[in-house]
């Protein structure tokens, strides 16, 4: 959709159009410029690939795992029409705004857990790092005062969870192959079924 020039959309809307498909291009790797657009051409090899999880909404997650499964994507500008109803999608723009960041983080971590759990540990660490370097300055530079023990308490805490982060990440990760695993035999079971699908059709159309 060409979203800028959509009179039905509000700067607001337009500002969080472009915020929250700027989120999904770098969560997907894609470089589609409307994400939450609902118009979808899918190849079938494409359609059997996709398996949607999410209860709420397809458009962000089809674009997160297309992504990530190196999946090639493609946009091509479209006309809208004005709205004739309210959207049954959106209630409100806070609870579309609460449940699609939701949405981006669970489908995100559940296909790149690794980098999600690496990227949070690396800020713990940061901030642990930060705040033992802290203590040493003022251990060094006031020695005679001890008031400075909570930064390294703090620090130790953060660096501790920041490491126990980082193993729920690998584990997650291992848990990730399995699911892949199982989606390519979920994959052949379905092309299984529509290739016989298909040759129960043709056996049909030549009998008639």
């Amino acid at each position: 959709r060409q979203v800028a020039t959509v009179a039905s959309f509000g700067p607001g809307k337009r500002l969080l159009q472009r915020v929250g498909s700027w989120v999904v291009r770098q969560a997907s790797s894609t470089e589609i410029p409307d994400t939450t657009s609902g118009f979808r051409a899918l190849s079938r090899g494409a359609a059997q690939r996709l398996f949607v999880h999410d209860e709420y909404t397809y458009t962000l997650e089809t674009i997160i795992q297309a992504g990530a499964d190196r999946m090639a994507v493609a946009s091509v500008p479209i006309a809208t029409n004005a709205p004739t109803r309210r959207s049954r999608l959106v209630r409100s723009i806070p609870s579309y705004v609460r449940r699609s960041a939701g949405t981006i983080l669970r489908v995100y971590t559940m296909y790149r857990p690794l980098r999600a759990f690496s990227l949070l540990a690396l800020a713990l660490l940061t901030v642990g790092v930060a705040l033992g370097a802290r203590f040493v300055y003022y251990f060094i530079v006031e020695p005679g005062r001890s008031g400075h023990v909570q930064s390294l308490i703090l620090a130790a805490i953060c660096i501790v969870v920041a490491f126990q982060v980082f193993l729920i990440g690998v584990v997650a990760d291992l848990i990730a192959a399995n699911r892949r695993l199982l989606e390519d035999v979920r994959l052949r079971v379905r092309r299984m079924e529509s290739e016989e699908a298909d040759s129960v059709s043709r056996s049909g159309s030549r009998r008639a």
